[in-house]
């Protein structure tokens, strides 16, 4: 579930199709929000934020973002890193509101609903979800008269994106398969870390490898995963679902595979 906070918060189911809340400038805990958080970032997160930075990946990773430490986790995740000093403001907040409002992460985005999924049954990839109100003693946004159901909130918020991709990444987060033990648990780590949040050195992994070579990977896929970031995260989010769990997202060529199989001559 989306609460990008570390600060003592009441979730409260959202029982009816209706919410009132505000945020603007005006409001008296304007950017009171926006310090001491332990806001996670998703793939999706970081190419939005990267791209309008002007940055790369590992730049990004290196000024913005530190390794979120839960005993959950088992695979690396990344939050952002908060400023040092006073109230430890996020590095992207300013008196006027957020620096990157555009582009701005889901969590803040979906603020002030929480957001809990889980795959259905029905399909591959439908998603059930359920929305919830995440109520901090200092946010005065409640005491706003505008009102909102969620799909409105998130349309206005601009979150289709987002939850399209967190979503696809949610699905290897939450995955029950084993990822190895040793050194085959740190090297699916390692891919895990590097398909997700460092884009520039997937495409390196795909384009200067032969990696092309052993996979079936059709010449319009190749085209737009080396233009398109967004399609490069989705080819990314495919290839670790086979790397680390042996999803049939991928199909290794025939020839590949004839020459793993033919059997060895003794010398």
């Amino acid at each position: 579930m989306t609460n990008p906070s570390n600060k003592e918060a009441s979730l409260e189911p959202l029982e009816s199709k209706h919410f009132r809340f505000d945020c603007h400038p005006e409001v008296p805990c304007f950017t009171e929000c926006c310090a001491d958080l332990n806001l996670a970032l998703t793939p999706y997160d970081i190419l939005r934020l990267k791209k309008r930075l002007q940055l790369d990946a590992s730049q990004f990773i290196d000024q913005y973002a530190e390794p979120a430490i839960e005993q959950m986790h088992r695979l690396p995740r990344l939050r952002l890193r908060m400023n040092d000093g006073g109230r430890k403001p996020c590095p992207f907040v300013t008196e006027k509101g957020c620096s990157v409002y555009d582009d701005r992460p889901s969590a803040c985005r979906i603020y002030p609903l929480g957001r809990a999924t889980a795959k259905s049954k029905s399909g591959a990839s439908a998603v059930i979800e359920r929305f919830f109100l995440v109520k901090e003693e200092h946010c005065k946004g409640f005491e706003e008269s505008r009102e909102w159901t969620v799909e409105d909130w998130t349309s206005d918020q601009g979150l289709d994106s987002y939850q399209k991709f967190n979503d696809l990444w949610m699905e290897i987060v939450t995955h029950q398969g084993s990822i190895g033990a040793g050194d085959v648990a740190t090297r699916n780590a390692q891919m895990f870390f590097m398909a997700s949040y460092n884009l520039e050195a997937f495409r390196r992994f795909v384009f200067n490898t032969s990696f092309l070579q052993s996979f079936e990977v059709d010449d319009d896929t190749v085209r737009r995963i080396r233009q398109d970031d967004e399609e490069l995260l989705e080819f990314a989010i495919k290839w670790v679902r086979f790397a680390l769990f042996g999803e049939p997202t991928m199909s290794i060529r025939k020839e590949v595979l004839a020459g793993r199989e033919r059997p060895t001559r003794s010398p």
